[in-house]
């Protein structure tokens, strides 16, 4: 079967505008302040016509004393309960990580209830749906279905518990039709794509992110959004951004030479992007430090000598 190639964030601006067709806090940050634009999300994923944002109750997992995992997105609506996660990794263990989310989110429904589960009289819980929104670099269909049985040991026999994971590729080119009914995904699509092809230019990652940034702006893509959170949205872009994958990503596109010195060379690339971005937001010495040790797994003091040497070129 021959693969549809995906199109080209170039191709979108010679259209005119009537023909228009790196992250995971992004999301979030996105969708979670517009209702609107999340109602539109769940529409265009079910099917369906909602248009009273009043009807949709967030209920995502924060950081909280009984919460182990945290989520992207939760919220309940007409007796469904959304569950959706943004990756840029692919990750056969989301439903596992879902069926833990499910967990937590029926348990404080269980608690608003003032219900004991230990009780005589059935507690009504809503139905789940689970999807992940992939928009990474490895290839993946338009869409798959990743199951909780696809881990169980046993193979032969036969489960009492079974959870589908949803996985829809977001790309800019992927799910067309998806991204017809709700715009501000597709926006989101676009605004990722430009940005890939704004740090492919060699430039800092901080000087290619604002002229990318720059760039939606006046083609009204996202606009208002990044019109309002700009330095919030450099900041999450910043710190997500890993340039240590990044490269070696353009380096594995049908070269097998030079791999590991591609690596090494990726990694040190890396550390000089991070160091010299937190620089340049101000980001304090021993954050600086932190970042290094927890991101590349060095000790403190190798963490001490990357950060001396590529403070002098800042």
């Amino acid at each position: 079967m021959k693969r549809k190639r995906k199109k080209s964030a170039e191709g979108y601006f010679t259209q005119k505008r009537g023909q228009r067709q790196v992250k995971d806090r992004l999301f979030r940050f996105l969708f979670e302040r517009d209702k609107e634009a999340l109602l539109q999300l769940y529409n265009a994923l079910n099917g369906t016509a909602y248009a009273d944002t009043s009807k949709l109750q967030i209920v995502t997992l924060e950081n909280a004393v009984y919460v182990v995992m945290k989520n992207d997105l939760a919220f309940v609506i007409a007796g469904v309960l959304n569950i959706y996660e943004h990756q840029s990794t692919l990750n056969p263990n989301m439903p596992a990580r879902f069926l833990f989310y499910l967990g937590q989110e029926y348990q404080k429904i269980v608690e608003r209830a003032e219900e004991s589960p230990y009780g005589s009289k059935l507690i009504l819980l809503p139905t789940p749906r689970c999807v992940v929104f992939y928009n990474g670099g490895q290839r993946m269909p338009r869409e798959q279905i990743l199951k909780l049985s696809d881990a169980f040991a046993c193979k032969d026999c036969k489960a009492d518990v079974e959870l589908e994971v949803r996985v829809l590729n977001i790309n800019y080119g992927y799910n067309e039709k998806l991204m017809e009914q709700c715009q501000v995904l597709k926006e989101y699509a676009l605004f990722v794509e430009i940005s890939r092809e704004y740090l492919k230019k060699g430039k800092p990652a901080k000087a290619a992110l604002n002229e990318a940034v720059h760039f939606c702006i006046e083609h009204n893509i996202l606009a208002s959004f990044l019109r309002q959170y700009r330095a919030e949205v450099l900041g999450m872009m910043l710190e997500e951004f890993d340039a240590k994958k990044y490269v070696r990503s353009i380096r594995e596109e049908g070269r097998e030479e030079g791999r590991e010195e591609g690596r090494e060379e990726g990694r040190e690339e890396g550390i000089r992007v991070l160091i010299e971005s937190c620089q340049e937001f101000g980001i304090s010495r021993e954050d600086i430090l932190k970042k290094l040790v927890g991101k590349f797994a060095m000790e403190k003091e190798s963490a001490r000598q990357y950060l001396k040497k590529y403070q002098k070129q800042h």
